[in-house]
C-alpha cells in the first residue's frame, strides 16, 4: 500500500472501527487518533518519499498487580492501555533500516551488522540492534526498511516506553520479513533479549508481555520460555471507576542500579536456598529458616523476599476477583500490593537521593484526595516514576485537576483498557 492510499482510508473513515478498538469510540477520540495517524503518514512520505506504506501501533502498559515479580519467574497482572507508539513503515530494498523520530533525529542501522555495540548500550538504537539480532537469529533473513515513529508512551511515564519500541520494531520486522509467522509472546521475549543483553536494562518479561498481547493477562513466569498466559475478562468502564497513572515528577536519573540491587537481594534469598529465582524456593523454608538467611544475606533482602511471596501470590486472587466482578475486592489487594511495595519491597524513592521522595508524596496526596474511595500504589519499577490510581468515575475531573494543581499540568493521565497490543493497523 502507498502513502496516498493509506492517507485515503484515514480521511474517508474507513479504519475507524479498527482505531475505535485502539483509542476509543467517541467522536472526538476517533478524531484525534485519525489525526494523529494522518500526520504520521504525512511526514512519512515527506521523509521517504514513495516508499511502501503500513501502520504499526505497539501499546503502553500498565501494571495492576505483581510488582517486580516477573523477574523471579513470579506471577503479573498487566494491561494494554491507549497510550501507544505508532509507525509508518515499508522495506527500502537495502540493507539499512532508517528510522525517523520528530524531536529525536534519525537513526541508521545495517542489519549486516547486528553485534553489540558499547556506544549504544543505555540507548534507543541498541534496542533496534538487539531486536534485529534475536529475529535473525531466528533464522530469518532480515532487509532494511523506513520508518516515521510517533510516541504518546512517555519515557518515564511508567507505561514501558522502551517496551513499546521494542514490541514495534518487532513487528515491523515480523510483518515486512517473517511473514507474521512470530507469535506475540515471541515478539515480547525478543524484546526483553533486547533490552536486557543490548541495551543493559535487567528487566523481567512483564512490560514487554502486556505491550505485546493486550487487553488484562494474567501472566505466570514459572517457565519464562513459555509463559502461562491467561485473559482476564474485565472492562474497566463496568466498574465505575478509571484508571490514572500520575507523573510524580521526580528527576529521571539512571535508576539502572536501584533496579539492579532488588534483583541482587531477591537473588541471594534465592541462592542460599540452592536456587536462582525466588518462585522456586519454598515460602515455608524461607520462614523457617529465617535466622540463617538474614545471617547470609541482609534485612533488605529478606524484606524484598517477603514482597515477593505475598504480591505474587495476590495476582491470581486479584484476576479472579476482576474477571467474577468484585472490583471492591480488587482494590482492597491493590491496596495491599501498595504498603508492601513501599515497607517491604522498598521502591519508593532512589537511596541514591533520600531528599526526593516526589513517588511518596504522590502517593500520600491521591490518598488525601480519594479519602478511602478507590486505591493508590506505585506504578511499575518504582524509585522515582509513577503512581497508579483506580478514581471513582464520577470524581476523576476534580482528582485530575487537584493532583495538577499540586504537581503541575499533564501529570495525571486517564487511561483507557485497550483489546489490542502490538501489531497492523493497516498496510
Amino acid at each position: 500500500m502507498d502513502s496516498n492510499e493509506l492517507l485515503t482510508r484515514l480521511r474517508d473513515g474507513n479504519l475507524n472501527e479498527v482505531l475505535a478498538d485502539l483509542y476509543g469510540s467517541s467522536d472526538s477520540e476517533l478524531d484525534a487518533a485519525t489525526e494523529r495517524l494522518i500526520h504520521l503518514v504525512e511526514v512519512y512520505e515527506d521523509v521517504f518519499p514513495g516508499n511502501p506504506a503500513t501502520l504499526f501501533t505497539a501499546a503502553g502498559r500498565t501494571e495492576m498487580g505483581g510488582n517486580h515479580t516477573d523477574h523471579q519467574h513470579g506471577r503479573v497482572l498487566a494491561a494494554s492501555v491507549n497510550m501507544d507508539m505508532v509507525a509508518c513503515a515499508g522495506p527500502n530494498g537495502t540493507n539499512e533500516i532508517r528510522i525517523h523520530q520528530e524531536g529525536f533525529g534519525d537513526l541508521v542501522l545495517d542489519v549486516s551488522d547486528l553485534a553489540q555495540k558499547e556506544a549504544e548500550v543505555g540507548k534507543f538504537p541498541s534496542l533496534v540492534r538487539g531486536v534485529a539480532s534475536a529475529i535473525a537469529q531466528r533464522g530469518y533473513t532480515l532487509g532494511g526498511f523506513n520508518a516515521v515513529v510517533d510516541s504518546q508512551v512517555l519515557a518515564g511515564s511508567g507505561l514501558s516506553s522502551s517496551a513499546a519500541y521494542e514490541v514495534l520494531i518487532g513487528n515491523i520486522l515480523n510483518t515486512l520479513f517473517c511473514d507474521g509467522e512470530l507469535s506475540s509472546i515471541e515478539l515480547a521475549q525478543i524484546g526483553q533479549y533486547a533490552e536486557n543483553v543490548y541495551f543493559g536494562k535487567p528487566s523481567g518479561l512483564m512490560d514487554q508481555m502486556a505491550c505485546s498481547i493486550g487487553g488484562v493477562v494474567s501472566i505466570d513466569f514459572g517457565d519464562p520460555a513459555h509463559p502461562l498466559v491467561d485473559e482476564v475478562g474485565f472492562a474497566m468502564a463496568d466498574s465505575g471507576h478509571v484508571l490514572c497513572i500520575i507523573d510524580s515528577g521526580a528527576d529521571h536519573a539512571d535508576l539502572t542500579d536501584d533496579y539492579s540491587a532488588i534483583t541482587h537481594d531477591m537473588g541471594a534469598v534465592a541462592n542460599y536456598f540452592g536456587q536462582d529465582h525466588l518462585r522456586d524456593v519454598d515460602e515455608e523454608m524461607f520462614w523457617a529458616d529465617l535466622a540463617g538467611v538474614r545471617a547470609a544475606t541482609s534485612d533488605r533482602a529478606l524484606l524484598r523476599a517477603i514482597h515477593f511471596f505475598q504480591d505474587n501470590a495476590r495476582v491470581p486472587v486479584q484476576a479472579s476477583a476482576l474477571a467474577g466482578g468484585h472490583f471492591d475486592d480488587f482494590l482492597d489487594l491493590v491496596t495491599e500490593s501498595g504498603v508492601s511495595s513501599a515497607t517491604n519491597l522498598q521502591n519508593i524513592y532512589s537511596v541514591s537521593a533520600p531528599e526526593g521522595q516526589a513517588v511518596g508524596l504522590t502517593i500520600a496526596l491521591a490518598e488525601k484526595l480519594l479519602a478511602g474511595r478507590g486505591a493508590v500504589r506505585v506504578h511499575g519499577g518504582g524509585f522515582a516514576g509513577t503512581v497508579q490510581a483506580y478514581v471513582p468515575e464520577n470524581e476523576a475531573a476534580d482528582f485530575k485537576a487537584n493532583i495538577e494543581a499540586v504537581l503541575g499540568p499533564n501529570m495525571c493521565h486517564i487511561l483507557r483498557i485497550r483489546p489490542v497490543g502490538g501489531g497492523v493497523i493497516a498496510g
